[in-house]
């Protein structure tokens, strides 16, 4: 190799002094690397370079799957954080009537829902003042129409928490917020032997907050706490 170098001066004084930043350089490793095979000629093939661009590919991918594992782990940590804000605030009040209030207020402010609804069965026609006071938080209906609301009256299993999307929502449930709640989550309260169940439904605007493919961990936590907190009040 006589032939000498064509690089201006100061541009091949900053490469040999800092060669890392060609190699750290992707646009500038690709450009070299294409310069390379096109010197060697067409029939000849780059098993290195082959390598380097299959390595090349590889690490993308891992970058973009460790993004999305750290996405995902802060996106859990804010959502344990949410939910126990919202247990603590749920543990606040000393008067059932203002836990119930808190319930439409504070705590769906925190968990970020748009409506809240506790649902209770009874086998009589509660006309309570409490009942009337509170109806946008509160409802009384028969016996069975917890499970027939989770299976739209077809029967079968219930699971704890259903999050599901919804076209036309429960005006029984929601009320007038029912014309613009799109998704929902409902928690399925277990009240003890000898008692009826009850459902705990969030309600939302947006139709992918709740959705079927989400995990149901740290709600299912929250019904549990809150089932639990019911249970004191009701006994």
């Amino acid at each position: 190799m006589t032939s000498s170098p064509i690089l201006d001066d100061a541009l091949r004084d900053t490469i040999l002094a800092k060669p890392e930043t060609v190699l750290d350089d992707k646009d500038v490793m690709r450009a070299l690397i294409a310069a390379n095979e096109k010197s060697m000629g067409g029939n000849i093939v780059d098993l290195r370079g082959i390598a380097m661009e299959r390595l090349e590919a590889r690490l993308d991918r891992l970058e973009d799957t460790h993004r999305s594992v750290i996405a995902a782990a802060y996106e859990n940590l804010a959502g344990t954080n949410q939910i126990h804000r919202a247990i603590l605030r749920l543990l606040d009040p000393v008067d059932f009537e203002v836990f119930l209030r808190d319930l439409g207020g504070p705590v769906a402010e925190i968990l970020r829902v748009d409506a809240m609804v506790l649902v209770l069965e009874s086998a009589q026609n509660d006309e309570d003042g409490v009942v009337q006071r509170l109806g946008d938080v509160l409802r009384v209906t028969r016996p069975g129409f917890v499970d027939d609301y989770l299976t739209f009256g077809r029967g079968g299993q219930t699971r704890q928490v259903t999050l599901r999307q919804v076209q036309v929502a429960s005006e029984q449930i929601f009320g007038k917020s029912a014309d613009w709640i799109r998704s929902e989550a409902c928690l399925k309260l277990d009240f003890g032997k000898g008692r009826l169940p009850g459902l705990l439904v969030m309600g939302a605007e947006d139709p992918h907050q709740f959705s079927p493919q989400q995990g149901t961990d740290l709600l299912a936590f929250f019904a549990g706490v809150f089932e639990r907190s019911m249970r004191r009040w009701l006994s």
